[in-house]
């Protein structure tokens, strides 16, 4: 549900910037979002939709860029994409703890007209 209050400030950003800029239009949001910020790109979508109505963000694309979660081996040090099921070093097999990629969420660009 936090995809509401996530979505709420990037569609502020987005305006506040595109009007610094002068923009009479955004055309294109792209946004980064890690895998382990548990923001689901299908309700940001929904919440734009509805949020950007009668601003200058109304009929932008949204471009979501996912980025891998990486963890990091207790035991050996290795970092490691997370694999899709548990969190197992692949050259140890000891416990990985997640680092900062994967955490992200972020506007990347802004495309205006």
């Amino acid at each position: 549900m936090h995809e509401y209050a996530v979505t709420q400030s990037m569609v502020r950003t987005a305006v506040e910037e595109a009007n610094k800029a002068n923009a009479s239009k955004i055309l294109e949001i792209r946004l980064v979002i890690g895998d382990l910020s548990t923001i689901i790109d299908d309700s940001v979508q929904m919440y734009f939709d509805i949020m950007s109505e009668g601003t200058i963000a109304q009929g932008a694309k949204l471009i979501f860029k996912r980025v891998k979660a990486e963890f990091k081996c207790k035991d050996c040090g290795e970092v490691f994409i997370k694999p899709p099921k548990g969190f197992d070093c692949p050259k140890c097999g000891g416990l990985g703890t997640p680092t900062d990629i994967g955490k992200e969420f972020y506007i990347e660009s802004i495309e205006i007209e």
